[in-house]
């Protein structure tokens, strides 16, 4: 059988023809199919004379079909700067990994990319700077990155997005922050705006542009840290709030990981999902709540402390569980004693699956510790104290104590855990945007 043809991607940048090296014009002069972008394919000459193909909208579910329809041909996708930087070589290669009628060999030809020329133009060193992409993907991402005196870059949407950015640090108290957008990197229309968010009115420019961030903390604003324990003021909630002490204590054990995915049940507030995500830009979450209102307050909080993929399910645990993707950990903050949780949430974990589960009341912790001498794992009383004013004096006040009980699932009877020489593939890609 005769192999496919490979599947050229070629990075372009706003330089268009000019910029490209040799090995780049010549996958695009010897494609029967160019595919890419209206402004991309606009770039090339006559030259390329291959049939063009204006990517439609939505990008993403139309990749499959596109390559099947074009199957035997010679293919070469335009991408912008490096299409493997948050660009269409990710989809390209996911499309062909999840479907082998359309599988061929990559070959990528890279260009700069726009973090490379934005770096090179500010004098900073690309591995010091925080990159945010958000192309498809909601401005509230932009506030997980937010410390006093780093730099970030953020890949526009298009030419409103440093407005909408400017008026996010204000919301945020970073409106001292210095905002410059570069726009057209590398190409002869090539500028750059500068100024403040707090002062930022600067009309809408090219829709091709960067944001770089020296961000700069007004004195007063909330400091976040990065670790788990946020303030518990840094949340919207009724009382059904994991308090500070307890939820990094609770996130501890939880052990989160880049790619993982945690079932956190009655959500409350969503904390302890909020922080899971915190961890790595990769980690997933859903948040199951049966109260509508703190449903949507969980939503809420995931948008203003900048994780707003945060899944929330309306529903009871544990008939809300069914058709969720395979958890790597489960947290249990509410609803321990519904009939079948505990089995529902210990069978959906995979072996070396992690579940933590807290309360304050003895019928619950009869529970857990019926789990606790069945499957092992870790038995705990957490109690907090404040100190708070006595009269004229100063004592202790004593919160709740909560019980908590922490386990990973062993593998089944007979079969290894995976070692240097047996590692487990991974169960669903990874998605570090």
């Amino acid at each position: 059988m005769t192999p496919p043809l490979p599947l050229s991607v070629v990075g372009i940048g706003a330089d268009g023809w000019d910029g490209l090296s040799p090995a780049a014009r010549r996958e695009l002069a010897a494609a029967e199919v160019l595919i890419g972008g209206a402004r991309q394919l606009a770039l090339l000459p006559a030259e390329c004379a291959g049939e063009r193909v204006p990517w439609p909208s939505p990008l993403r579910p139309a990749v499959p079909g596109l390559l099947a329809a074009h199957a035997g041909r010679r293919v070469c996708v335009l991408a912008s700067g490096d299409p493997m930087f948050y660009g269409i070589g990710r989809t390209l290669t996911e499309a062909m990994a999840q479907d082998a009628a359309v599988r061929r060999p990559l070959r990528v030809v890279p260009h700069p990319s726009s973090v490379a020329y934005a770096c090179a133009r500010l004098g900073w060193a690309v591995e010091d700077v925080e990159v945010v992409t958000l192309v498809g993907r909601p401005a509230e991402n932009l506030v997980r990155a937010l410390y006093d005196g780093r730099r970030v870059l953020v890949l526009s949407a298009g030419a409103g997005t440093p407005g909408e950015v400017a008026g996010l640090l204000r919301d945020r108290g970073f409106g001292p922050t210095r905002m410059r957008v570069l726009e057209q990197l590398g190409g002869a229309r090539e500028r750059m705006a500068e100024g403040s968010a707090e002062r930022w009115d600067a009309p809408a420019g090219d829709p091709l542009n960067v944001i770089a961030l020296d961000c700069v903390r007004e004195p007063d604003a909330p400091r976040l840290p990065v670790v788990p324990g946020l303030p518990d003021d840094a949340y919207e909630h009724d009382g059904q709030l994991t308090k500070r002490h307890v939820r990094a204590a609770s996130l501890a054990a939880l052990a989160p990981a880049p790619g993982e995915l945690l079932w956190d049940i009655g959500g409350g507030s969503g904390s302890i999902a909020v922080e899971w995500l915190r961890a790595h830009r990769s980690c997933r979450a859903v948040s199951v709540e049966r109260d509508e209102a703190r449903a949507a307050r969980i939503g809420r909080n995931a948008r203003a402390l900048g994780v707003p993929a945060l899944g929330v399910v309306h529903g009871a645990a544990p008939a809300a569980l069914a058709g969720l993707p395979t958890p790597d950990a489960v947290f249990i903050g509410g609803g321990l004693t519904a009939p079948g949780l505990l089995d529902a949430c210990w069978d959906a974990l995979p072996p070396g699956g992690r579940i933590v589960a807290n309360t304050v009341t003895l019928e619950s912790e009869a529970l857990l510790t019926a789990w606790y001498r069945r499957h092992g794992g870790e038995l705990v009383r957490l109690a907090i104290a404040h100190a708070v004013p006595v009269g004229g004096f100063t004592g202790w006040r004593q919160a709740m104590p909560v019980t908590q009980w922490s386990a990973v699932k062993p593998a089944p009877s007979g079969v290894p855990e995976p070692g240097p020489q047996e590692t487990a593939a991974p169960s669903r890609p990874q998605d570090p945007s």
